[in-house]
């Protein structure tokens, strides 16, 4: 795995890690949530952590949207000055990076996606029944109650949440706010999922035996929208159990393959020196 890559660096070619930016979900923030990930894979990437823009200010902008996500994160790479890199997505993070891909599908290199919140564009009737479910049971709720409720409902039945912190730190206190805020967002971002059809580059999309069934729906139809995806099932993993057990070496060995089939394809799309 120790190897690295050609780059294209506004018209320049150098060698280097691979270059994967990580997006994490509405919890965790970008470098908790991806810490084991970097461990694992710091022989061979460059992870670089994009946290959400729903929490750049102390609550959510008012007039919070998908495409603010999709401009802070053209905004990270454009500094980094890439052309191509990989995206890793998670959760939230995960509806964020489906919709850089289906909007700017010749940036990306590869997409590597752990039970995403949820799918770009017009739902089908069993992805709206789970999400209205889950919107529903969340209305009205606030602060431990609402990440408590949050938490619980994207479980299968019988499967024990982890247990609550004594107490909230304040830097996570923004949370349920911020939750609610993309959940809104999703439901007015607007997508034609026929966009996904230009996307040559390969996807991963890993998911827990332990969450909802809504998890696994997502996965069926992310194998109807991509052309060449890869679908995993990990076995006693949820959507919230410890980054450490969702990036374990094995998934990090998944996403290094993912992250090196990308680049051979890269190449062959390339003018070379």
């Amino acid at each position: 795995m120790a190897e690295t890559r050609r780059y294209q660096f506004g018209g320049a070619t150098r060698q280097m890690k691979h270059q994967v930016i990580c997006v994490p979900g509405s919890v965790a923030p970008a470098a908790q949530r991806y810490a084991s990930l970097a461990a694992a894979t710091g022989d061979v990437a460059e992870l670089h952590m994009k946290d959400l823009e729903v929490y750049r200010d102390a609550t959510p902008p008012s007039d919070y949207s998908i495409e603010m996500e999709l401009l802070g994160l053209d905004r990270l790479v454009d500094s980094l000055g890439l052309q191509h890199f990989h995206l890793v997505g998670y959760s939230g993070g995960g509806f964020v990076s489906l919709a850089y891909a289906a909007t700017r599908p010749g940036r990306l290199i590869s997409l590597g996606l752990f039970e995403p919140a949820g799918i770009p564009g017009a739902r089908t009737a069993e992805e709206e029944k789970a999400h209205r479910s889950l919107e529903e049971q969340l209305r009205g709720l606030d602060g431990r109650d609402f990440m408590s409720a949050f938490v619980r409902l994207q479980l299968k039945p019988g499967v024990q949440p982890p247990v609550a912190p004594a107490s909230t730190p304040p830097e996570m206190r923004n949370r349920p706010a911020g939750i609610s805020a993309m959940i809104r967002a999703f439901d007015a971002y607007r997508l034609d999922r026929a966009l996904f059809e230009a996307c040559s580059f390969p996807v991963y999309a890993g998911y827990g035996d332990l969450s909802d069934d809504y998890q696994l729906v997502k996965v069926q139809v992310l194998a109807r929208l991509f052309g060449d995806i890869q679908a995993r099932r990990y076995a006693g993993v949820h959507h919230f159990v410890s980054p450490e057990q969702i990036y374990t070496p094995a998934h990090a060995y998944e996403l290094a393959s993912l992250w090196q089939r990308g680049e051979k394809a890269l190449a062959v799309q390339l003018p070379q020196e």
